[in-house]
């Protein structure tokens, strides 16, 4: 690839490609701050009837999808690919042959157009979701220390962000991810996939003190690099099956999941009243234990840390409670919080195009022998 651009090429465009998991997605954003197109091909219908993402079908879905939405998202930004600067392109964490369909594609492109490719942890471009559109909306900038927490199906993290956009990983998942929890309660109860729009659009109607649960906490500890806030979701996911099967809720559970099969484009409105308000309580109090895991280390780390506001991507930021508890607690300490819009909370490629723009300023850029990274780390 190319290790250095002529001057000519200053236009600022970095084309971005995203296929970690399953959504096939290409967008066009000018110097990190300005998204000119954003298109996603969703495979979510495709893994719905499985329960979870099938890898085999998501890389196959994504040869399919790749060139395809690659050309909308160049036309929808009404340039060519001679106007680009760089080709940026999600290298790791995620499914392998997922992955290794856009490193392909991205590495071809890049060779094709003389331009230097740039490798992006799929993390990293998440937190450059929202400061991407914090810069779009004209807000102050918020600079490191910054802490981030990454939260999705597949992750729970949470990040320093340090002067020049390094990171340190103080606090992950030590099971499952907050998302992972909400996907498998959420067919615990019959209800759709992916769960958490479901669980968060039900829990408004239930009493979120309904079940008290109670599961192991992991307290701050100190690791290798100074103190960790870790997280532990398989303890609610346990204590949720318990509590199914011991008040005899498998009977509603069965009559959800037939009421789906038979129309699965029901809305989650409809779905209310096959809920009885003891399942609705679950579901409100599940909410409320998960967003207060996340909202007690989130915020226990920024006053170790002492950081300059927080950031919070990744699928599960357009939960309701979640944005409305933690703007609360930021506001009550004084902290900016930011998140990403609900089009840049779930897997884009305008992150990845946004976090590759320090990228392509440093000439950090990706050697010849880039290949997929499933377990690839940031911090």
């Amino acid at each position: 690839m190319t290790d250095s651009m002529p001057p000519q090429r200053r236009s600022g465009l970095i084309l971005g490609i995203e296929s970690s998991c399953d959504e096939t997605a290409a967008s066009v954003v000018r110097a990190g701050e300005t998204a000119l197109s954003n298109v996603v091909a969703s495979q979510v219908a495709l893994h719905a009837e499985h329960g979870g993402v099938v890898p085999e079908l998501a890389s196959r879905e994504h040869l399919r999808n790749i060139v395809p939405v690659v050309e909308a998202a160049m036309a929808q930004a009404g340039v060519s690919f001679a106007d680009l600067d760089a080709v940026a392109v999600t290298e790791g964490p995620g499914l392998a042959g997922a992955l290794l369909v856009g490193i392909l594609y991205a590495k071809s492109l890049a060779f094709g157009l003389d331009r230097p490719l740039i490798g992006v942890n799929h993390l990293e471009g998440h937190i450059h979701a929202v400061l991407m559109e914090a810069r779009q909306r004209g807000e102050a900038a918020m600079e490191p220390p910054l802490l981030a927490l990454v939260v999705s199906g597949g992750h729970t993290h949470l990040y320093l962000v340090e002067p020049g956009w390094r990171y340190r990983n103080v606090g992950r998942t030590v099971d499952d991810a907050a998302g992972e929890a909400y996907d498998k309660v959420a067919k615990l109860l019959g209800l759709g996939y992916p769960g958490g729009p479901w669980m968060d659009a039900l829990a408004v109607h239930g009493d979120p003190r309904a079940v008290p649960f109670q599961f192991h906490a992991i307290k701050p500890r100190e690791g290798e690099q100074g103190l960790r806030f870790d997280f532990s979701f398989s303890g609610i996911k346990s204590a949720a099956l318990r509590y199914v099967r011991d008040h005899g809720m498998q009977p509603g559970v069965e009559a959800r999941q037939a009421a789906l099969a038979a129309n699965p484009a029901i809305k989650a409105s409809e779905v209310v009243s096959l809920c009885d308000p003891q399942t609705l309580g679950l579901i409100a109090s599940f909410q409320s234990a998960v967003v207060g895991v996340l909202l007690r280390q989130t915020f226990a780390a920024a006053e170790v840390f002492g950081v300059r506001g927080v950031l919070v991507s990744g699928g599960v930021s357009a939960n309701r409670e979640l944005r409305q508890r933690f703007t609360a607690e930021a506001a009550r300490r004084g902290l900016p919080v930011a998140f990403p819009s609900v089009a840049l909370s779930t897997d884009n490629a305008a992150m990845i195009a946004a976090a590759a723009w320090p990228k392509l300023q440093a000439g950090e850029f990706a050697p010849e022998e880039m290949t997929a990274a499933p377990q690839l780390r940031l911090g």
